[in-house]
C-alpha cells in the first residue's frame, strides 16, 4: 500500500499589490463547469536541478501577480451565474511525500493513488472559500516530484490553465516573463452583444436533446453506471495509419486526387473514438440507434479578429454532430464518421459564435447549459453526455 502524507498546507497570495474590484466573466466563463479540472506534473530525479518548495512556492507568489484573477474569489448572483472579486485571497498550495519511487505508479492511470497526488477541495463548503487554484508538490522516495494542480474551469480552459502553469514553472527557474507571455486579462472581448441581440443560428447543442438508447424515457439508468477511465495508447505510426485510411477512403476524388482538404490527425482519431465506442456499447437495438458527438471547440483563432494568443479564460465554444446510427458509423468507411466530425466543427465560425454568446446571454439561467466531464459541475438539468452519445476534447495542441 502506498502512503501519501500532507506535511504542509499553506495559502498564497500575490507578491505585489494587484487590481481589485469585480472582473467581469464571459458567457463562456459562465458555462463552464464551476469544478477545478485536475492535472499531475511528473519530473523524474534529477541530481542537476535540485527541488525547493519554497521557492516553488515564492514563484507562485509571483506568478499571481500576473495571474491575480486566479488569487481571487467567485460567488453566486441570480441566473444561475458566477461573479469573480479580485480581493488577492489567495490560493492554496501543500506539500506532500510518498513513501515509494515514481515507477511504482506505472502510467499513472487515474487509481485511487494517483488520485491522492491532486489536492482536494470540499465542495460543499460555500463557493466563496474555494481556492481557485490549488497546488499539492509530492516529494517520491527516489527524489522524484508530482505537481498535482486544480485550476477552477470557471476561470480558465486547458489552454489557459497549461499557460499559467507553464509561466509558474518559468518563474521557478529562475527567469523572468517576456511581454509575449503576459496574460491578456480582459474578458469583455468575449461578452455577448450590446444591445443583447436575438441569436442568429438554432444553437442545437443547447436547444435539442441528445439521442436517449432506444427504449429510455430518460438517461437516469444510464447516469447511475460507474465511469472509469482508460488509457488507449497509439503509436505515430497507427496514427497515420488512421490519417491516411480516412484520406484514401474519401470518394471526393477527381483523377484520383481529393477534391476536399485532407482529414486532420483529429478528425481521424475523433472519427475512430465514435467508431469503436459504437462498437462495443450495448443498447437494445444497436442497428438503429441514433448517437451524437459534443465537441469543444477553441475559438481564439475563429473570431474576427483573433484573440491575443495569451487570452486568459475559457474561449471556447460547443458544438454537436448531427445524429447518425450505430449502423452507419460501422458499416460506412472512417471518413464517415470523421467528416460529421469536420460537418459540426466548421459551423463555428465568428458570426455562430457571436450568436453562441448572445443566446446564452438571453438565458434566465444557465445552470442548464452547463455540461462537462465533471459530475458536480454540472447544472441540474444539464444534458447527459455519455451513452449512447460521446463527449471529445483534446490537449494536442496544449503546451504541456
Amino acid at each position: 500500500m502506498i502512503s501519501i502524507s500532507i506535511k504542509s498546507n499553506s495559502i498564497v497570495i500575490p507578491s505585489e499589490p494587484t487590481p481589485s474590484g469585480l472582473l467581469q466573466l464571459s458567457e463562456s466563463d459562465q458555462v463552464a463547469q464551476w469544478t477545478h479540472a485536475p492535472a499531475i506534473y511528473i519530473y523524474k530525479p534529477s541530481n542537476n536541478i535540485p527541488f525547493s518548495f519554497e521557492k516553488t512556492k515564492n514563484a507562485l507568489s509571483r506568478a499571481l501577480v500576473h495571474f491575480y484573477p486566479l488569487a481571487g474569489q467567485l460567488r453566486w448572483i441570480e441566473g444561475g451565474r458566477l461573479e469573480l472579486d479580485c480581493n488577492a485571497m489567495g490560493v492554496q498550495i501543500s506539500e506532500a511525500y510518498a513513501d515509494t519511487k515514481l515507477d511504482e505508479l506505472g502510467d499513472f492511470a487515474p487509481t485511487g493513488v494517483v488520485e491522492d497526488l491532486v489536492p482536494k477541495i470540499d465542495y460543499t463548503t460555500p463557493i466563496e472559500e474555494w481556492p481557485l487554484f490549488l497546488a499539492q508538490l509530492t516529494r517520491f522516495s527516489c527524489g522524484g516530484i508530482c505537481v498535482g494542480t486544480g485550476v477552477s474551469h470557471t476561470m480558465a480552459d486547458g489552454l489557459s490553465a497549461t499557460n499559467f502553469i507553464s509561466s509558474w514553472a518559468k518563474l521557478a527557474r529562475g527567469c523572468d516573463l517576456e511581454d509575449h507571455e503576459i496574460p491578456f486579462l480582459d474578458r469583455t472581448v468575449l461578452k455577448s452583444s450590446e444591445p443583447l441581440m436575438k441569436p442568429r443560428f438554432d444553437h442545437i447543442t443547447y436547444t435539442t436533446k441528445s439521442p436517449l438508447v432506444i427504449g429510455s424515457l430518460d438517461a437516469k439508468e444510464e447516469q447511475k453506471k460507474e465511469t472509469s477511465v482508460t488509457l488507449l495508447k497509439l503509436t505515430r505510426e497507427q496514427v497515420e495509419g488512421l490519417k491516411n485510411r480516412a484520406n484514401n477512403e474519401t470518394p471526393h476524388q477527381e483523377n484520383g486526387v481529393s477534391t476536399i482538404r485532407p482529414y486532420s490527425r483529429y478528425e481521424a482519431i475523433s472519427g475512430h473514438m465514435w467508431r469503436c465506442v459504437g462498437k462495443v456499447r450495448h443498447v437494445p437495438d444497436h442497428d438503429n440507434q441514433p448517437t451524437r458527438v459534443r465537441i469543444l471547440v477553441d475559438v481564439r483563432n475563429r473570431l474576427n479578429p483573433p484573440l491575443p494568443p495569451q487570452y486568459f479564460g475559457n474561449a471556447i465554444c460547443a458544438t454537436v454532430t448531427s445524429n447518425c446510427l450505430y449502423s452507419d458509423l460501422l458499416s460506412k468507411p472512417l471518413n464517415y464518421s470523421a467528416g460529421k466530425l469536420r460537418e459540426a466543427i466548421e459551423t463555428v465560425t465568428d458570426e455562430y459564435i457571436r450568436s453562441n454568446f448572445d443566446f446564452i446571454a438571453s438565458q434566465k439561467h444557465v445552470g442548464g447549459l452547463r455540461n462537462s466531464f465533471h459530475i458536480r459541475g454540472l447544472g441540474t438539468e444539464a444534458p447527459f453526455l455519455g451513452n449512447p452519445n460521446l463527449s471529445l476534447g483534446s490537449w494536442m495542441n496544449l503546451p504541456v
